[in-house]
């Protein structure tokens, strides 16, 4: 916490309002808008649900698919199939461990072969570095379909001078227990798309039409954040570009510490951005460091320290078994040598000392 959360959760009880309505609600969005440059900004109960709207909108249902990256985490995901289209994944690109453009134009030309296109296509900014959204939009362009920026693990980051996601029909962001910053949960829609978020608004609020008794013409949800987490993250949002730049110093740290080992390699920092760097994530080369990622992270376990093998593609996901998948050797092999090491913002030297100290005893046991 950043110190000035209690104060303004103080106010909110003072005005009696802790239901998802209120005014650190509208406070929160015109914060979120103001950061992300988006015009309209919709706040929810989590990423995922954000999702979830922003597809219903485009009005995906079964019969539909939608094109989605392999690596990624499954609630970037779920929504396509909890509304019953069909998944389609595409690896990532080796240099920027994001969606590749020239598989997703891969897939686009083979859907339109088929006389089947997709009707949307939701990249992710991986653990908090950028896709690259003009590639990408430049593909999806050519065929008209709608772009879904999936930020939820890039609050902060840039793409060619301009915030993550920007650029895309519209964005999702996340403040779950483990962002860069956390309202105790929660996320939200953003676009410049007014008739987008005010459809998205409404569907939030169990799609209630505005009359004085209960009418509904469509299904919704109960996906409005309350102004009790939007008071948090009212408070947390003022921290973002410290916790930016706390997140960067602590991968840097991680370079230094561990940057000369034999095996041991960085993920990539794609030269049209500036990542967050949520998360530090590693490669473990196991012929050139000696142990492999799973002996690191199990001796990391038995000090107290969580690691954790970085997001497993899709297409190896159970749930997913016989989903079409375009490339995947890249997702498969970042997985398999992928380990996520801890990135809090309060991590201090001595506990990066502790870590890589236990890492580099890892080194040709």
């Amino acid at each position: 916490m950043t110190g000035d959360e209690l104060a303004l959760l103080e106010g909110v009880f003072a005005t009696n309002y802790v239901a998802p309505a209120g005014p650190m609600l509208g406070r929160f969005e015109a914060a979120m808008a103001e950061v992300t440059g988006f015009r309209h900004c919709l706040a929810v109960v989590s990423g995922t649900a954000a999702l979830h709207l922003a597809l219903r909108h485009l009005g995906i249902g079964p019969g539909d698919s939608v094109v989605a990256a392999d690596l990624t985490f499954i609630g970037g995901v779920a929504p396509i199939a909890q509304l019953g289209a069909e998944p389609l994944f595409v690896d990532a690109d080796p240099g920027t461990w994001c969606m590749d453009p020239s598989l997703l134009a891969e897939a686009l030309a083979s859907g339109a072969r088929q006389g089947r296109l997709p009707k949307a296509v939701v990249p992710c900014d991986l653990y908090g570095q950028t896709c690259d959204l003009d590639a990408l939009r430049a593909v999806t362009d050519a065929y008209e379909i709608p772009l879904i920026a999936d930020s939820a693990e890039a609050l902060g980051a840039t793409y060619r001078g301009r915030h993550a996601g920007k650029g895309a029909r519209a964005a999702l962001f996340s403040f779950n227990g483990n962002k860069i910053i956390t309202a105790g949960g929660g996320g939200m829609l953003a676009s410049d798309d007014a008739t987008l978020i005010e459809h998205a608004r409404g569907l939030s609020q169990q799609a209630r039409q505005p009359v004085p008794h209960y009418e509904h013409i469509e299904l919704g949800y109960n996906y409005r954040l309350s102004n009790v987490l939007a008071a948090i993250g009212v408070g947390q949002l003022a921290a973002l570009d410290d916790r930016v730049r706390r997140r960067r110093a602590i991968f840097a740290g991680y370079q230094q510490r561990l940057g000369d080992l034999e095996g041991i390699t960085f993920m990539p920092e794609a030269g049209y951005g500036r990542a967050n760097r949520w998360l530090t994530c590693i490669l473990i080369e196991p012929m050139k460091f000696g142990a492999d990622r799973e002996v690191v992270r199990l001796a990391l376990e038995a000090q107290a320290i969580e690691a954790r093998p970085i997001w497993r593609p899709m297409h190896l996901q159970p749930v997913f078994a016989g989903a079409t998948c375009f490339g995947g050797a890249v997702g498969e092999a970042l997985f398999g040598q992928g380990l996520c090491l801890p990135s809090g913002s309060g991590l201090g030297e001595v506990d990066l000392d502790r870590i890589c100290e236990v890492i580099r005893g890892c080194a040709r046991l």
